[in-house]
């Protein structure tokens, strides 16, 4: 979680994409708390730079100090897309979060999800209905999952951005990248996860998108 550069910032998530985020908030010059489940996973590039605070997305106590003192909260969180998972973790851990942020009095929340989350300024259209189709059909769980969290988020009166992508896939980052609202913005599929993390990471510093959640392309 991103503490701004005058103060440090939370961040959560996977191993993969929360290491981006951070590296890219440190790059911007923030001081960050990462928020990790499993401390051998953090990358050793850290060093002392990073405090890491461990803890379950159940543990209330442990986000709560994550979050306390921080200027934002960056959310790197995404719904396991194996069919045997079960629960819906990422929304308790979202609920807890929030209420750490509404506690401390923490404004700023930045976080990720998919294009079956509509921004309220925008139409349905082939690339919002196609994977909202597939992920009812195929990932039911993951999908009620990235929607009741985003809902929490988008209801809590925070200042929330939600970087919505398509295909998110591995490789350098490309540095252009197409933004906007889909049936209003010309959006393509395909995102490196570099790109997600250097433009979601960006958002702490730009209002541009607060109350807002704008799809992401190359």
């Amino acid at each position: 979680m991103p503490r701004p550069r005058r103060s440090p910032a939370p961040a959560a998530g996977t191993p993969p994409a929360l290491s981006a985020v951070v590296d890219q908030l440190r790059t911007s010059g923030h001081m960050v708390t990462a928020y990790v489940r499993n401390p051998a996973r953090v990358p050793t590039s850290w060093g002392d730079d990073v405090t890491v605070v461990v803890g379950e997305l159940s543990d209330a106590a442990a986000i709560d100090q994550a979050v306390q003192g921080a200027g934002a909260v960056v959310s790197a969180l995404g719904p396991s897309m194996d069919r045997k998972a079960t629960g819906l973790p990422l929304v308790e851990g979202t609920r807890n979060i929030v209420a750490a942020m509404q506690r401390h009095g923490v404004r700023r929340y930045v976080g990720n999800a998919t294009p079956s989350i509509l921004d309220p300024r925008e139409k349905p259209t082939w690339q919002t209905r196609l994977p909202t189709f597939m992920a009812k059909t195929f990932l039911r769980r993951a999908y009620d999952e990235i929607v009741q969290m985003s809902q929490i988020v988008m209801t809590s009166g925070l200042d929330w951005t939600i970087v919505r992508f398509l295909a998110p896939k591995n490789g350098p980052a490309r540095g252009q990248l197409r933004q906007g609202f889909y049936g209003h913005d010309k959006l393509g599929f395909n995102v490196t996860r570099a790109d997600i993390a250097a433009f979601t990471a960006a958002q702490v510093d730009d209002d541009r998108y607060i109350g807002a959640a704008p799809g992401i392309s190359n």
